[in-house]
């Protein structure tokens, strides 16, 4: 499973920067890449939905006090079906893709 997190911070104020900043820093930490400006995905697939709900536990503490923030458990094979519909994927999306053998 993977976890998808989208969020909308306020950036009027220094405060409010800084709040932003602080919050996108930490999710990186906590193992999330930017897929495309404010929607991050964390790089390691979860084993299943405790395990993502687990994450989703965790992001709650670094919360901002502002803002909108979302969350999407998405299965592999919906992740995989995705579709880029104009430009083409980062070299951080290359970079992290999934290695995965098949084996029969």
């Amino acid at each position: 499973m993977r976890v998808l997190v989208m969020f909308d911070l306020p950036t009027c104020t220094k405060k409010d920067r800084k709040s932003s900043a602080k919050f996108r820093k930490q999710l990186i930490k906590a193992g999330f890449m930017m897929l495309q400006f404010s929607v991050y995905i964390r790089i390691r697939i979860c084993k299943g939905t405790a395990s993502a709900n687990h994450h989703l536990d965790r992001l709650n503490l670094i919360l901002p006090p502002s803002g909108h923030i979302r969350a999407l458990i998405l299965t592999e094979k919906q992740f995989d079906n995705m579709r880029l519909l104009l430009g083409t994927k980062s070299d951080n999306e290359k970079a992290n893709a999934p290695k995965q053998l098949t084996l029969f």
